[in-house]
């Protein structure tokens, strides 16, 4: 916004006058991030304590990339799934925290109006591809538990490969819808967001437009995806609850419980979180309690995948092993019997 200095008395005003009143103001060609907090030593602390999680996070995800495309006992569905998935963590959270981090030892936390587009876009496409890949995940552990035998029959390149694809382009059109819709509105006087990245609730709320078709696209999108997704989850964990009851060995029921639980619980964590932020009444919206739980969404759980997906691994550990070579120490302690 070019040195705009606008006084506008707000504090009679309705929303919706408000909103007549600053309709015809210049258009903002910035926004600023205001984030967690202006006190500098909480900065410094956030700074570093976020730091750390980030680079856990790409070293973690990328970590596990390379081990499955490195190993040939890890070239099953199964793990490419899992490396997609850490691949979209680790780009998800480059999305968000690099910026996070600067504007924490930055007096000026402004974004440009492309940036903070480029940066809703991005964010919502990988938050939309992980949960489709989720879902596509617990379908393949249904099919390798349900019938072992056509597992690679029935969870061939052929089919595994347009699944992870797939969830990429249903985030990208998703992105894409939200991402119009949002800037098409009004943004005028107002322009600092409560927020540490541009998150589209955040952003309706300062928009001098009339938000009520964008409230109900990101309620009824959300929730759709979420519903399709959460459903398939469940659907194919009750088939696989079913089969583990059928199943006569406790190893066998035990394994299979490791395998899946930790699944599970990834998907319990992300959904939980998604639907907290965007499928609720826009009256029930806190901004303070919203950024919460997307910096957790968009920042710990991407760290937190690598460690629920691979510590109880077998396979992973066998690699990881195969990688470290005979550097005994490192075995002992990563990896005790």
């Amino acid at each position: 916004m070019k040195d705009l200095k606008v006084k506008v008395d707000t504090s009679a005003m309705t929303p919706d006058l408000h909103r007549i009143q600053v309709k015809n103001v210049t258009e903002v060609t910035w926004f600023i991030l205001l984030g967690f907090t202006d006190d500098y030593e909480l900065q410094v602390f956030l700074f570093c304590l976020f730091l750390t999680i980030y680079l856990f996070t790409v070293v973690g995800n990328l970590g596990l990339v390379v081990l499955v495309l490195g190993d040939s006992r890890l070239h099953t569905p199964m793990y490419f799934f899992l490396s997609a998935l850490s691949f979209l963590d680790a780009c998800y959270s480059s999305v968000i925290t690099p910026k996070m981090l600067a504007n924490f030892l930055s007096e000026r936390k402004d974004i440009s109006y492309v940036g903070c587009a480029t940066q809703m876009f991005l964010a919502i496409t990988l938050g939309t591809a992980e949960c489709f890949l989720l879902a596509a995940m617990a379908y393949d552990r249904y099919v390798a538990i349900y019938n072992p035998l056509l597992y690679s029959v029935n969870m061939s390149p052929r089919v595994y490969a347009p699944l992870i694809i797939g969830s990429f382009v249903c985030g990208l059109l998703h992105a894409s819808t939200h991402t119009l819709a949002t800037f098409r509105l009004s943004f005028c006087v107002f322009n600092e967001i409560q927020h540490v990245f541009c998150d589209t609730p955040a952003l309706l709320t300062i928009s001098c437009s009339d938000t009520h078709m964008n409230q109900l696209l990101l309620f009824y999108l959300v929730g759709s995806i979420e519903l399709v997704t959460f459903l398939i989850v469940l659907v194919s964990y009750g088939c696989i609850l079913v089969a583990i009851m059928k199943m006569h060995s406790t190893e066998g029921r035990r394994k299979v419980f490791s395998t899946c639980g930790s699944h599970l619980t990834g998907v319990s964590v992300f959904h939980g979180t998604v639907l907290f932020m965007y499928v609720r009444p826009s009256s029930n919206y806190a901004l303070e309690y919203d950024m919460i739980a997307s910096i957790f969404y968009t920042t710990v759980i991407p760290m937190l995948n690598p460690i629920i997906y691979s510590l109880r691994n077998k396979d992973v550990k066998e690699a990881m092993k195969k990688v470290f070579g005979k550097n005994q120490c490192i075995n002992k302690i990563c990896f005790p019997h």
